[in-house]
């Protein structure tokens, strides 16, 4: 599987559980990038964080039978990181992703908003 296809499964798992401000991050053309993907989202509780976690898990798994490289943050939920290498999805809370700011940390990364339909 390819990481744009994984990245999708990403999203998808996030929109199950609602996420807000999702957004992909195409880092393929940036230089000394860790990652083909970055998607990032946000929670609006620790227990929402922990399902929009869990569920981008359960959806890549069914999907693609992908299991994590990594993942850190499941105990204090304030910022879950889960690594599949090509793609990284990070569940912040609001705060946390504030203060944080991937968005601008890689700025030179192609930025889509992904609109929940929901």
């Amino acid at each position: 599987m390819n990481s744009e296809e994984l990245s999708s499964i990403v999203v998808k798992g996030m929109e199950e559980k609602k996420a807000e401000n999702i957004v992909l991050m195409d880092l393929r053309n940036v230089k000394g990038s860790v990652s083909d993907f970055f998607v990032i989202c946000s929670g609006n509780s620790n227990t929402h964080i922990q399902s929009i976690a869990e569920s981008i898990e359960v959806e890549t798994k069914k999907t693609s039978k992908e299991a994590p490289w990594k993942k850190e943050g499941f105990n204090n939920r304030e910022w879950v990181l889960i690594d599949y290498v090509s793609v990284v999805a990070h569940v912040f809370d609001k705060e946390k992703r504030n203060h944080y700011a991937l968005e601008d940390l890689w700025g030179d990364a192609e930025i889509t908003e992904i609109v929940n339909n929901s």
